[in-house]
């Protein structure tokens, strides 16, 4: 397959055309993806219609690149605005296709096609991971098992000539990726886990059936809860419940539930560690519900600790579909390739003036980008940057 005989009959670069086509075609399928998978909408059925109207799209209104432009990002029918997004995926799909066919076409055909599949995975996952600061597990875990198949069937891939070897090396790193990262998020989780909201004086917060509700903002529980051990805490607060007002008292939330306890009232003058052994002999009010359940818990304070994602599990299981195609070296090289790109991301953002791009951008498309650079010149980087 990879021979000059097979290949040899059309030029070359009629095969550079025919892989930016058709990477400019499966990038029209990855916008399926993007809008569909995080809605849970099936990628087949139905076909491809306006998302505004609903009109289905005809195939001679959805040809990559042309139809974006030639309708100027509107809808033929209700000329509602089409988001670019569509256009510069198509392109960047073309794009990569095209990359890798120049790349490694020329000596192994078989190699540039697994590679071209794995680039197209990387940017179904980046628009995805934008759009909804999610990665969907068929992206992830899909990936991570498409890797070990190619790993068989093409184990050049994998550096090696060997089925067996290439599926251990796709195993190793699938292992090597979600291990490493997932230390790295538990000592995230340790380190930053917790952030602490202090107020110039005390604000009313509503620990709700639902949700947390601040004066200015709100927040559902299971956007704030993830973890067994997560808790939102009021440490020290005024707390009014529908049947009585404690002055003092301690309130959390966790996914197990809602708990108010009641902390012994210091006295004037006496010490902090009497007062505490005084109030360990009371009969200290406490209450425990499920997060559902009544009643409403008014808490006053000035501390609110909620608990932070440093990153999310979605990027562990990216990792081991990314470490299943590109090997343990391929792993290691995009988590710390990955920080380099995020921090220089960071630095062009506060240099821009923008520092809020840097914290809109979750770290999905750093492992996208360490990954596919990985591919073109990891091997080299690697070996320049031990070397130095």
């Amino acid at each position: 397959m990879g021979s000059e005989a097979a290949w040899g009959r059309m030029p070359f670069h009629f095969w550079s055309v025919t892989a930016f086509v058709v990477g400019c075609v499966t990038g029209s399928f990855l916008n399926v993806c993007i809008h569909r998978l995080p809605r849970g909408e099936s990628i087949v059925s139905p076909p491809s219609h306006c998302p505004h109207c609903g009109r289905r799209i005809p195939w001679h209104l959805n040809l990559p690149l042309i139809s974006w432009l030639a309708l100027r990002g509107h809808c033929a029918w209700c000329r509602a605005p089409i988001s670019p997004r569509y256009f510069v995926v198509e392109l960047i799909t073309g794009l990569a296709f095209l990359g890798v066919w120049l790349r490694f076409g020329a000596a192994d055909p078989a190699a540039a096609a697994v590679w071209a599949v794995f680039l197209a995975g990387l940017i179904a996952a980046t628009f995805i991971d934008v759009e909804h600061f999610i990665i969907p597990d068929r992206i992830t875990l899909g990936g991570a098992a498409a890797g070990f198949l190619f790993s068989f069937f093409v184990p050049a891939v994998q550096g090696t000539s060997s089925s067996v070897e290439a599926m251990t090396r796709s195993l190793v790193g699938a292992a090597a990726g979600a291990g490493s990262l997932y230390l790295v998020l538990r000592g995230g989780k340790l380190l930053f886990g917790r952030k602490r909201l202090r107020f110039e004086a005390p604000l009313w917060i509503l620990f709700g059936r639902r949700g947390l509700h601040l004066p200015e903002e709100s927040a559902a529980y299971e956007d704030l809860l993830y973890r067994g051990n997560d808790r939102i805490r009021a440490p020290e607060a005024q707390v009014e419940l529908e049947d009585r007002c404690l002055l003092r008292a301690e309130v959390r939330a966790g996914l197990k539930g809602k708990e108010v306890r009641e902390l012994p009232s210091f006295p004037q003058g006496g010490s902090e560690a009497s007062s505490a052994s005084a109030g360990r002999e009371e009969a200290l009010f406490a209450l425990r519900l499920r997060l559902e359940e009544g009643p409403l818990i008014w808490a006053r304070c000035k501390e609110l600790i909620l608990p932070r994602e440093v990153m999310g599990l979605g990027d562990v299981k990216f990792l081991a579909a990314i470490g299943a195609f590109t090997g343990w070296q391929g792993a290691l090289f995009a988590i710390m390739a990955s920080a380099l790109i995020g921090s220089a991301a960071g630095l062009a953002a506060v240099a821009l003036g923008r520092r809020q791009w840097s914290a809109q951008i979750p770290y999905g498309p750093y492992l996208a980008a360490a990954a596919a650079l990985w591919i073109f010149a990891g091997p080299q980087i690697a070996a320049r940057w031990l070397g130095m």
